[in-house]
């Protein structure tokens, strides 16, 4: 045990999981914003190819099966109990140093937290990014799949980057 009676991996996993509450926090914040501000459908122009969107996703990323009948709020939201506490496992379980995997598993952790809160609460995830680029509209998105988003290219980028962090001896 380390000082305090916090095991090291308890307390190397401490400043991730802070990182995982911020990003849930943030989150959150915008999406009580978007709910005070917007009614369902409201938009505002923010560029020529950025708005603000207020979206009920009923699915998952890209509003994949959005239409499947109620069933998928309780998939998706046991499907981000599960992932979140797998992530929480592997955090513990990553030296303070390694930030390459940790840095990820937080966001990922921060990500599905906040929409998890919004499908408990809701029975829909609220989105209210909405990018385009004439014809062309990406499907709109919220502070939490941005960070997943996030987490998975890092990921994904990490596996192909080889770590030049010198050994601890």
């Amino acid at each position: 045990m380390a000082k305090g009676g916090l095991s090291k991996s308890t307390g190397a996993m401490l400043p991730w999981l802070g990182l995982a509450l911020i990003l849930l926090i943030a989150d959150q914040f915008t999406k009580v914003l978007i709910l005070g501000y917007y009614q369902l459908g409201d938009s505002t122009t923010v560029t020529s190819f950025f708005n603000v969107v207020r979206v009920h996703n009923t699915g998952a990323a890209f509003s994949f099966l959005a239409d499947a009948g109620g069933w998928q709020q309780w998939l998706f939201s046991a499907l981000a109990v599960i992932i979140s506490a797998v992530c929480v496992v592997m955090l513990a379980k990553q030296p303070r140093s390694d930030w390459r995997m940790a840095l990820p598993l937080a966001l990922i952790v921060g990500g599905a937290l906040g929409n998890l809160i919004d499908r408990v609460r809701f029975g829909y995830v609220v989105d209210f990014v909405h990018w385009y680029w004439r014809d062309f509209h990406w499907p709109v998105f919220n502070l939490a799949d941005s960070a997943i988003s996030v987490a998975a290219v890092l990921l994904i980028v990490f596996s192909f980057v080889p770590d030049r962090t010198p050994e601890s001896p």
